[in-house]
């Protein structure tokens, strides 16, 4: 039905993100978007260690980009959260989230009850007796504050997803390849693997922009600010100073190694897929000669996703700079795409 979506709502370590499209029939117009910054610390890795801050910088934005709702969709990732396949009994959708806790507790390393549960299916149940899908579970409490946060700048949460399901809808390309979407941010980063939309694994990294700049200062001798100038300025291409190249390849190199790590995981499995895509997102994916440096060490094609693909009338947006807001917008986008 034609109308207005719920605001995709992508709150980072670095920034908040808000994007609002109009649906109509299978199309999503861009309406307005708006980002606003946050200080270093007040969220990490998901989590919300200033619910304060984060209230009154969504206050701030809503002000500013004046949107013409207040109703959200809000993603969520932590770097506790556990995706992984898994079979359940086929019970109707009302049964299913009453008896999830019983039938996945011995898997989870968490306890239920400090958990959010959910489960998405990977096939259609029909009449068997379970179906296989994927099992999510995230610690309720940093939720639960997150929610609260938005809640007290006077917005309403009508949903709550998945950030890596989020930027799976608008960054993936839907071919034959088996893509993982990465998403570097400021200290966490996403990556979701999946075969023409279906996903085959989802995992959260706790690296991200942040640590990459402070390898290059520890290793430099460098204020925090200069090296952060070294590397947006010059990244892996480097200043023409071999000590910065290797200081830069160092750096980034803990990002590298879980990726590799990750794939020859999944290459392993009981799927045994193997990656043959990388599409990078994210702000901190942008450090120059970083995607070249991924394609080098890790043997797949690497190259940028286009999280604003599937949007439409997006020109007039891109002359307020929606263009520079795009490559670090996948999740908030994503959760406009995946409103009812």
């Amino acid at each position: 039905m034609a109308g207005s979506t719920p605001i995709g709502l992508d709150i980072g370590s670095s920034s908040i993100r808000a994007v609002e499209v109009r649906r109509n029939k299978d199309d999503y117009t861009l309406i307005n978007f708006g980002q606003f910054p946050l200080e270093p610390g007040t969220v990490a890795a998901g989590v919300v260690q200033d619910p304060g801050s984060v209230t009154a910088a969504l206050k701030q934005l809503w002000a500013a980009s004046k949107f013409g709702s207040k109703k959200v969709t809000l993603a969520v990732t932590n770097p506790q959260l556990v995706v992984r396949e898994t079979s359940v009994a086929n019970l109707p959708q009302s049964q299913m989230r009453q008896a999830l806790p019983f039938q996945v507790k011995e898997q989870l390393p968490l306890a239920v009850e400090r958990s959010l549960l959910d489960f998405y299916p990977l096939e259609k149940p029909g009449d068997n007796p379970t179906v296989r899908g994927l099992l999510i579970a995230m610690p309720k409490d940093a939720v639960l504050a997150l929610v609260e946060a938005v809640q007290k700048a006077g917005l309403k949460v009508v949903g709550v997803d998945l950030a890596s399901f989020a930027m799976l809808r608008s960054a993936s390309r839907l071919d034959a390849q088996v893509e993982a979407i990465v998403d570097i941010g400021a200290n966490i980063t996403s990556v979701v693997v999946h075969a023409d939309g279906e996903p085959l694994f989802v995992r959260t990294l706790p690296r991200g922009g942040s640590e990459v700049t402070e390898n290059i200062a520890t290793r430099l001798g460098l204020p925090t600010a200069e090296a952060e100038t070294l590397k947006c300025r010059y990244g892996l291409h480097g200043d023409g100073n071999p000590d910065t190249v290797a200081a830069l390849v160092d750096a980034v190199r803990p990002l590298s190694s879980e990726l590799r790590s990750s794939f020859t995981y999944l290459a392993s499995g009981e799927r045994q897929k193997q990656v043959t895509r990388i599409s990078l997102c994210g702000g901190s994916a942008l450090m120059p000669g970083l995607a070249e440096h991924l394609q080098e060490q890790l043997g797949v094609p690497v190259m940028y996703a286009d999280s604003a693909s599937r949007l439409r009338d997006t020109r007039k947006a891109r002359e307020r700079g929606f263009g520079s807001f795009v490559p670090s917008a996948a999740v908030s986008i994503g959760l406009t795409l995946g409103a009812a």
